[in-house]
């Protein structure tokens, strides 16, 4: 009995698409500009009163992407906007 020969190998095709993915990641960051904060929390609203202010979210699409709570009444957050309004 023979057997058949198994479907192709596509670990270069693997490779080749994660490094694009990589390299592109890399470039534009996905189209946003984004700007962590660790701050207390009446600094962390009085930057995020600054960004909005600068940048008004209907143009910019600027939003607080994610925050957390840590000690000390300390805020880590993410700011995110388009880095044009066109």
């Amino acid at each position: 009995m023979t057997r058949m020969p198994g479907p192709p190998s596509f670990d270069g095709l693997k490779k080749r698409i994660a490094s694009q993915r990589q390299a592109k990641a890399g470039t534009d960051g996905g189209h946003f500009v984004r700007e962590s904060f660790c701050l207390t929390r009446d600094e962390a609203r009085a930057k995020a009163r600054e960004w909005f202010d600068s940048f008004p979210k209907a143009a910019y699409w600027t939003e607080v992407e994610s925050w957390r709570q840590l000690e000390g009444d300390r805020i880590e957050f993410t700011m995110r906007r388009l880095p044009s309004a066109d």
